[in-house]
């Protein structure tokens, strides 16, 4: 401590008070600093708030009835860094939803690829050009395992021939056997008769005492011996008798065995099929990836969509979904091209995904939840869009029109 009594307590008093007075504008520039920085993180929390808009503070506008950015030409709650086209912003009004789309054919794109199980076959022609308009079914593309293929249906052929040849001669061979089991009963039976009546003749001599008791056991014998021919030969004719002819064990293995063999045939004029890449609807070809000589890719070797009616994919922000319906008119704005198409909602979709469709903002929002909305274009607008598949456009629906 200081003693008060010190002489140079003076000295350093006056020594001490420059220093004081030096500290006192550092304090209130650096108080003053603070103030200013106040209003800026104030303006730049509102800002944010009305960006992302938090739970409590959309319960707020809900409450209210207030859309934030109203007023403005550019409301926040709007799809930000979308490129309106002039006549498009000067005529856009709050209750417009706009969102980004694409242009696609009725029915979306189908791609066409390979038949299931081709192997290691490979293009070996394409038979259409983009731009070629084709009906379901119809072959666009060939592989080069057709000729593989249509050898297997001419093998299958011969193997059918042989087979019916033999189920032929199996129907020929049961009937040829009837034949002789029918002949051989009437043989046995005739023969059987002429024993009987030499057996009659016998016993009449021998009761005239004209012939000997062994002679008459003979001829009993022999008649005995022809009734039993008989027996066996109506035992045969009844086996073929007994059932139709189809149902003959011999004659039905040899139908089997035809049958077979046409599986066989018709199982290769399948697999020639898969020679031939058919498209599944009819449509227009947009776009072919392969190229003779190449394997079919995974993805498929060409795509068609049907361009006679154009649609239009919609994403629209889940928070102004609500504001849609089924209907409702809406103008795609394509800057690209320098027009406009013209359409209406036709669905909404039922899921809420993340976006899809990009801006060019490189700070866009990428992970927006968004429902993808259908867009049928009118009978004047599907031919001047039927050769953009893809293009990206503006879609500005208007919520306030009856639908």
């Amino acid at each position: 401590m200081t003693n008060p009594t010190d002489p140079d307590l003076p000295l350093l008093v006056a020594a001490a008070a420059p220093l004081e007075a030096a500290k006192a504008p550092r304090r209130f520039r650096r108080r003053y600093l603070l103030v200013l920085l106040i209003p800026v993180f104030m303006f730049s929390g509102a800002v944010m708030g009305m960006y992302f808009q938090p739970a409590a503070l959309r319960g707020f506008y809900a409450l209210t009835g207030l859309t934030p950015g109203a007023g403005s030409t550019a409301p926040i709650a709007l799809p930000p860094k979308i490129e309106l086209p002039k006549d498009m912003a000067d005529t856009m009004r709050p209750t417009d939803v706009l969102g980004l789309a694409l242009l696609m054919p009725k029915g979306d794109i189908s791609t066409v690829a390979a038949p299931y199980g081709v192997g290691d076959a490979r293009v070996a022609e394409i038979l259409v050009a983009e731009g070629d308009r084709v009906e379901k079914g119809a072959s666009v593309a060939q592989l080069d395992n057709l000729d593989v293929l249509q050898s297997a249906v001419l093998q299958a052929e011969a193997n059918l021939s042989v087979r019916e040849a033999t189920l032929a001669a199996t129907r020929s061979s049961v009937q040829s056997s009837r034949d002789e089991a029918q002949a051989l009963l009437e043989q046995t039976r005739s023969a059987a008769e002429e024993a009987r009546l030499q057996r009659a003749r016998t016993q009449d001599l021998f009761d005239r005492a004209v012939t000997t008791q062994a002679t008459l056991d003979a001829a009993r014998a022999a008649e005995q011996q022809a009734l039993a021919a008989v027996a066996k030969a109506e035992a045969t004719l009844a086996r073929f008798s007994s059932v139709a002819l189809a149902d003959q064990p011999d004659e039905r293995v040899a139908a089997r065995n035809a049958d077979a063999a046409r599986a066989d045939l018709e199982r290769a004029r399948r697999d020639v099929m898969r020679a031939m890449v058919r498209v599944p609807i009819s449509g227009t070809v947009l776009d072919i990836t392969v190229t003779p000589g190449a394997r079919p890719p995974a993805d498929g070797i060409m795509q068609i969509g049907d361009t006679s009616a154009m649609m239009a994919e919609v994403e629209i922000w889940q928070d102004r979904i609500s504001l849609v319906a089924v209907g409702q008119p809406v103008e795609l704005a394509a800057p690209a091209l320098g027009i406009t198409f013209q359409g209406r909602v036709q669905s909404i979709g039922l899921t809420v995904g993340r976006q899809g469709l990009l801006s060019d903002d490189s700070a866009a929002n990428t992970d927006a939840r968004m429902v993808r909305v259908m867009v049928a274009l009118d009978a004047a607008s599907s031919p001047l869009a039927a050769g953009f598949t893809n293009l990206e456009v503006v879609a500005r629906i208007d919520t306030q029109a009856a639908p």
